[in-house]
């Protein structure tokens, strides 16, 4: 029982287990355009980063991620509005239409806009935002220099690669929030067109300054070094990895594209390729281990939270893709004619169990360091 308790202490959470949790939520994500259940998830998502975010700069990335949302649904209404029109459906509004070329066949640019149209593009622009705020919510949760330990040796300096490129995001929030404080203090505007213009270079500068700096810091700690290898093995271990890679994808590809090839509504084409591409890609990190020498200094435990949390993660992504097995249509909001979306149980239950990690996970140590002891002011004027 002690192991237990211990389990639970506070103490941050394995990244891998918060990415793979957001994985299972943008699986979940991809395969449905109910609006309900995409904005349920999306609250699930924002509940447990509520809940178990750390006072890291990165862990206030989430807003960020869920503007930039916004920001695709509206991107995706225009494009419909100007590229995708069908004209079947409630006419809203009738643009000037561009002559096309014969072999320009199915595209269109203008005409009528419908309701139904509109529509579609908008819960399609949802579920696109809805994966996005589960990347958001894994980027406030996770520790992207943490994450870089678990990364295999055959994938090192990839995995420095993407962990850079996934602390972009944060930082760039970090660093915008610091120069738009400034501007206040200075008694400029700190919102409008005229605040952004202002921000953008000296955000660009300090982005160029952090470049430099980083590439210092792992010239001095010999980024890039490899032990002693034979060729004929470094090729061996690149084949391997990336044949496996690719097959992971299209297997990925298959289970979650609803029309691929199925039989007895699984896909066929899915869990071949991704089981053959998993076999190739671990026997290719087992390869490229040996020529990265890395040590570990107190590695992260994957313990009863870790499990818990993955779970919750594979849960909620199963029972969406046996809601698409059991009822297809609950998982599609009728567009024509327009209807309110009904709410599946079993979906219902998958978000439910999103919310897992809001109480699995280890809580966050609320400990802060003791504020110094105020001196009086007769004392300081002697001083």
């Amino acid at each position: 029982m002690s192991g237990l308790r211990t389990a639970f202490l506070p103490r941050p959470l394995h990244p891998g287990a918060w990415w793979l949790w957001a994985i299972g939520l943008a699986t979940a994500a991809s395969r449905t355009t109910n609006p309900l259940l995409l904005l349920l998830l999306v609250a699930a998502a924002g509940y447990v980063v509520a809940a178990r975010r750390t006072p890291a700069p990165w862990s206030r990335s989430y807003a960020a991620f869920l503007r930039l949302g916004l920001l695709v649904i509206a991107l995706r209404m225009a494009l419909q509005v100007l590229f995708g029109s069908t004209g079947a459906g409630h006419v809203l509004v009738t643009l000037p239409q561009l002559p096309l070329p014969s072999w320009a066949v199915g595209v269109s640019i203008g005409g009528p806009v419908t309701a139904e149209d509109m529509l579609a593009a908008a819960y399609e622009g949802l579920r696109l935002a809805t994966i996005l705020a589960c990347v958001g919510a894994a980027n406030s949760l996770a520790n992207p220099s943490r994450l870089l330990r678990v990364v295999p040796g055959a994938l090192y300096e990839v995995g420095v690669a993407v962990v850079v490129a996934m602390t972009l995001a944060p930082q760039l929030v970090t660093e915008a929030g610091r120069l738009r404080q400034a501007r206040r203090l200075r008694g400029r505007p700190d919102r409008g067109l005229r605040s952004v213009v202002g921000v953008a270079l000296p955000l660009l500068e300090s982005s160029l300054d952090r470049s430099l700096q980083l590439a210092a810091a792992m010239d001095s700690r010999g980024y890039g070094r490899t032990a002693g290898v034979p060729p004929r093995t470094r090729r061996l271990t690149g084949a391997l990895v990336l044949l496996g890679l690719t097959g992971a994808a299209l297997g990925s590809f298959g289970l979650l594209d609803g029309g691929s090839p199925q039989l007895a509504g699984l896909p066929v084409l899915g869990w071949p390729l991704l089981l053959i591409g998993a076999a190739a890609a671990g026997a290719g990190f087992a390869l490229g281990g040996r020529r990265v020498g890395r040590s570990r200094y107190r590695p992260d435990p994957w313990a009863l939270p870790e499990w818990l949390v993955t779970g919750a993660g594979v849960g909620t992504a199963v029972t969406f893709l046996a809601a698409v097995v059991v009822d297809p249509t609950a998982l599609t909001a009728p567009v024509s004619p327009p209807a309110w979306p009904g709410l599946p149980l079993l979906p219902l239950v998958g978000v439910l169990l999103a919310l897992v990690p809001a109480w699995a996970a280890p809580p966050v140590s609320t400990a802060r360091r003791a504020a110094p002891p105020r001196v009086p002011a007769s004392e300081r004027v002697a001083a």
